[in-house]
């Protein structure tokens, strides 16, 4: 796997306690929507037992200028030095990795189950296939305690009014802290939410990543509705 020295554009917070970074991209690299890339810092002014590397998914979509991450800033020696490099400081990356990439069947709809900064994969999935039109049927639930911790959300929400093919369910689960106005669907997501939205649910494929127990519930949910594990995909997002 290649070894890319790649140097930081800018930095951006995309929802409260959440940042993106965009990075050059280097040439040759080329990557699916969906996946990741292990980020190594180079000389870092501190460092813990989990070392200087970490993996992150890429947010970017594979026809977008630059490289983008984003991540939840938590207090680690990792986490406080990304967030205080400066434009022009370099940072490595391997990859890219995974297989969590959007099927190529187009007569069978793609549902994305995404909690919190779990949406990163499929922020870059979701561009991907709308800009290319790829004929995909796209049903993305997404659940966040506030609109406030809602990476992209904006972003998501313009394209579905501007896409047919694209369906945004935003659901927020702890609207009590929250200084925003919501008049969009509330609590988990749930079987009675996904039967609301997508009409047979043996016919999807389906997608979900995010906290560890996010992704066990819904593989659980999915189960329990019938369909096919061969037919879910998954990833944790641990340690965020």
């Amino acid at each position: 796997m290649s070894v890319y020295s790649i140097k930081l554009i800018k930095q951006q917070q995309v929802a409260e306690g959440t940042m993106a970074f965009f990075f050059k991209r280097p040439a040759g690299f080329e990557f699916a929507g969906g996946q990741s890339v292990d980020m190594t810092l180079i000389n870092p002014p501190e460092t813990d037992a989990e070392g200087d590397t970490r993996a992150f998914s890429l947010a970017s979509a594979p026809h977008e200028p630059d490289l983008m991450i984003a991540t939840r800033i938590r207090d680690t020696a990792f986490k406080r030095t990304l967030k205080g490099l400066q434009p022009g400081t370099e940072v490595k990356i391997e990859g890219p990795f995974g297989s969590m990439t959007l099927h190529r069947k187009t007569n069978r709809p793609a549902v994305i189950l995404a909690g919190g900064i779990g949406i990163t994969p499929f922020r870059s999935m979701i561009v991907q296939a709308t800009e290319g039109n790829t004929g995909h049927s796209l049903f993305l639930f997404y659940s966040n305690r506030r609109p406030e911790d809602a990476a992209f959300l904006a972003e998501l929400q313009e394209l579905a009014r501007q896409r047919e093919n694209l369906t945004l369910v935003a659901t927020m689960t702890n609207l009590e802290n929250s200084q925003a106005d919501w008049s969009g669907e509330t609590g988990h997501i749930s079987l009675e939410l996904l039967m609301k939205y997508v009409t047979d649910l043996a016919d999807p494929i389906y997608y979900t990543a995010g906290p560890p127990a996010l992704v066990a519930a819904m593989k659980e949910l999915l189960n329990e509705a019938g369909v096919d594990e061969d037919d879910v995909n998954s990833e944790d997002f641990s340690g965020y």
